[in-house]
């Protein structure tokens, strides 16, 4: 191992995905800033096995790496279409959305030029050795490990397939897994008379709508499975989406940790839904499949209230599945030849982290305590800023996931790593108040109401982000989150 200790990086960032690249990209052009961000890929990739053509973003252009933060950025979208020549037919395109192959290809194109990224690097253990990090890395070509130190760490691993325990018995099976995998094992698939595809979120109807594309007229029978007693599309009014802004994250930061919890199940359809373009995409293509005869010979099911409650290969071959009807409690087995699972994602904790735990606030969950600046709650004697990027859904709400935020999230980390303001922000950013209006103390009480017995106590003062380090709390009874928009 390379044991050479050159200067301390002020942030080491552990992965590079959007949101960190967002943090790489905001960091880079900061004076006297020194930033690393490393990942054990060889390149970026974004979702690469969802990459279905004709597959578009569910957020606007604008919710790039900087824009929504600094849209002078060299490293905005619109300069990457100028780069590519692109932008007059980008322009006449005329679309909001961009084809998610292209959001791909521009995080690839910024990634391969920001000098703080370095690709084939595996951060493989952090350690606190006061006042620094010591970061050992691992160059995954050749196995040759060196040791970084850094004053600060941000943690940007991304998330995780999920694989419903009910599915644990399909692990590995050539016919079953999940959509993160799909255009990789699509050929997995050929031969295949009956194939089922299990989610109701944007994965699930992106793969059903392609495999519906994939099999018209060959008497393949695909069916869609969704536990959620219906297909109801993702809120996307204006106000609606106003809980992706920093004023909701504020708000819902507040709460007790159990309404958090409740809420976040609650609002399923503001991140975990499917898109009313792509479930209009669905109902047309089967309205114009059936065009002369009746819509029940096309060999289609979609089955909304349907939970898959275990899952094993059948003794003849194919897969068997015991399904039960949600609304009615009727169980019935359905044999399938193959499986998609749509199955969302969770919050992933590295490895490399393992020695740091016993210095982490975990919740009663096992979850990170994360303040307002997206830093971690860790015992006294680490003093490093420990901060996470789309590990605190529980904590920040259904915004943690979302695109629209991830600017806005990286320069509050930069902001609280420097100390300073090095990105200006808005204190108001939506039209909706989430919070009861504050009592007001001079307010005369109501016509017929008791005399108030004392002047009203002046309200307190609205609390600031606490950044230092805390000890260990009482637990608390929480769910595991889980993320989807």
């Amino acid at each position: 191992m390379d044991t050479s200790t050159p200067p301390a990086y002020d942030l080491l960032g552990v992965g590079i995905g959007p949101f960190n690249l967002s943090l790489a990209a905001l960091a880079e052009p900061v004076p006297g800033l020194r930033t690393l961000f490393c990942d054990q890929r060889p390149e970026f990739r974004w979702h690469h096995g969802m990459l279905v053509d004709g597959a578009r973003m569910q957020v606007p252009f604008l919710a790039d790496l900087v824009s929504l933060v600094d849209p002078t950025s060299q490293w905005s979208f619109l300069n990457y279409l100028r780069e590519q020549d692109r932008l007059f037919p980008f322009y006449f395109a005329e679309r909001f959305q961009l084809p998610r192959r292209e959001y791909d290809h521009y995080c690839r194109w910024a990634a391969e030029r920001l000098a703080n990224c370095r690709f084939g690097t595996e951060v493989t253990a952090l350690r606190w050795d006061a006042p620094w990090y010591r970061v050992e890395l691992t160059d995954t070509a050749t196995g040759r490990r060196s040791e970084a130190r850094a004053r600060n760490l941000a943690l940007g691993v991304g998330t995780r397939p999920v694989l419903p325990e009910a599915f644990a018995p399909l692990a590995g099976h050539p016919r079953a897994f999940h959509s993160a995998e799909y255009l990789d094992r699509r050929a997995d698939l050929a031969g295949a008379r009956d194939i089922t595809v299990v989610g109701s979120g944007q994965s699930g109807a992106e793969v059903f709508l392609d495999l519906l594309r994939r099999h018209e007229g060959d008497g393949v029978r695909l069916r869609w499975l969704t536990r959620t007693r219906a297909l109801a599309p993702m809120e996307y009014s204006k106000l609606g989406l106003e809980h992706f802004t920093p004023d909701y994250t504020r708000y819902f930061h507040g709460l007790p940790a159990p309404v958090r919890d409740a809420l976040v199940a609650a609002q399923w359809q503001l991140h975990k839904a499917a898109s009313a373009e792509t479930l209009a995409e669905i109902h047309d293509h089967l309205y114009e499949r059936t065009i002369g005869r009746p819509i029940d010979t096309a060999p289609v099911e979609i089955t909304p209230g349907t939970a898959v409650d275990a899952a094993r290969p059948g003794p003849c071959g194919g897969l068997e599945l015991h399904c039960r009807h949600t609304d009615s409690g009727t169980e019935h087995l359905l044999r399938t030849d193959a499986v998609v699972l749509a199955t969302g994602y969770r919050a992933a904790r590295p490895a490399a982290l393992e020695p740091l735990a016993g210095l982490i606030d975990w919740d009663g969950a096992g979850r990170y305590r994360v303040d307002l600046d997206h830093r971690v709650a860790t015992r006294p004697e680490l003093t490093g800023g420990l901060y996470v990027q789309n590990a605190e859904l529980h904590t920040h709400g259904v915004g943690t996931p979302d695109l629209g935020l991830g600017a806005h999230r990286a320069a509050v980390i930069l902001n609280a790593v420097t100390g300073r303001t090095v990105h200006r922000l808005p204190d108001r950013t939506a039209w909706t108040g989430f919070a009861p209006p504050a009592a007001s103390a001079s307010a005369p009480p109501p016509a017929g109401s008791a005399p108030a017995r004392a002047a009203a106590a002046p309200a307190p003062a609205p609390a600031t982000p606490d950044r230092t380090p805390v000890v260990p709390r009482p637990q608390e009874l929480t769910r595991a989150a889980t993320v989807g928009r």
